[in-house]
């Protein structure tokens, strides 16, 4: 089955990958971190602020593709410290409601930036 790579208006540039692909009706989005649609950070230090706007870039993805928060059903979030996973729930629960989709939850070390705290990446089903 041949696929999409989305060319997308709602979310900050990318350099070397894309923000989502289209295989039929799966849509796979990359993870998403606290940057704004300039490019800039958002909530350094704060996982709750930043969590939010990795969910408001996943948001702002699935509604240019056509759906909404309620299509996803799997997603893989990172945060940088354990003591973060409260903030992260805290965030989660502003957008998405429960039975919350399948999440597998790891703490690293690090991300591709010392300023973000979490990362989302999500695959939601647009039928």
């Amino acid at each position: 089955m041949a696929h999409e790579i989305l060319k997308l208006n709602s979310v900050h540039k990318t350099a070397g990958y894309s923000h989502a692909a289209k295989v039929g009706n799966l849509l796979f989005i990359s993870g998403q971190v606290a940057l704004d649609i300039d490019g800039n950070v958002v909530g350094k230090g704060d996982i709750t602020t930043q969590a939010r706007q990795a969910f408001r870039n996943l948001k702002n993805i699935l509604e240019e593709a056509g759906g909404s928060l309620d299509n996803i059903f799997k997603m893989t979030t990172l945060i940088t410290h354990p003591d973060y996973l409260e903030g992260f729930r805290s965030a989660r629960n502003e957008f998405l409601n429960e039975p919350f989709p399948a999440n597998t939850l790891h703490v690293v070390q690090a991300l591709v930036s010392a300023d973000f705290l979490v990362e989302i990446e999500a695959i939601a089903d647009l039928s």
